[in-house]
C-alpha cells in the first residue's frame, strides 16, 4: 500500500518534491537530502504532515 507524500525543505519551508513510500514497511517519517532551487543548494527535505 503505497501512499503519496510531499517533501518540504527544512531551511526555507518550500514544498519541492512529491514522492511515494510504503507505510507498512516504513512507518516513520522520511528525510532525504535533495536540491532546493530556492536555497540554491542541497538541503534536508522532510516529509510534510
Amino acid at each position: 500500500m503505497r501512499e503519496n507524500i510531499t517533501l518540504k525543505c527544512s531551511e526555507c519551508g518550500e514544498e519541492n518534491y512529491i514522492n511515494t513510500r510504503n507505510k507498512k514497511k516504513h512507518p516513520d517519517r522520511m528525510q532525504v537530502n535533495k536540491y532546493c532551487p530556492r536555497c540554491n543548494k542541497k538541503t534536508a527535505h522532510k516529509e510534510k504532515k
